[in-house]
C-alpha cells in the first residue's frame, strides 16, 4: 500500500519536477534593434490638409456663391 502512495505522490510531481528543471535550463534574452522604428506620419498629415482645404473652399462658395 505504501508503494501505491508513493507512486501516485511521484506521477503527481514528475509534471512539476519537469517543469522546474526545464526552467532553469532556459535563457531568455532581449535585444532591441539595430535601427530606430520609424513611422511614417505623411497619410495623417495629407487627410488633416485635404479637410482643412475643404473647408476654407466650402466658406469661399458660401460666401461667393456666383463664384461659378
Amino acid at each position: 500500500m505504501m508503494v501505491q502512495i508513493a507512486r501516485k505522490e511521484l506521477t503527481a510531481l514528475l509534471p512539476l519536477l519537469a517543469v522546474v528543471a526545464l526552467s532553469a535550463c532556459t535563457t531568455v534574452k532581449l535585444e532591441g534593434g539595430d535601427k530606430p522604428i520609424e513611422v511614417n506620419l505623411n497619410v495623417k498629415i495629407d487627410q488633416e490638409v485635404r479637410v482643412k482645404l475643404d473647408r476654407e473652399i466650402e466658406d469661399l462658395i458660401a460666401d461667393n456663391p456666383d463664384i461659378f
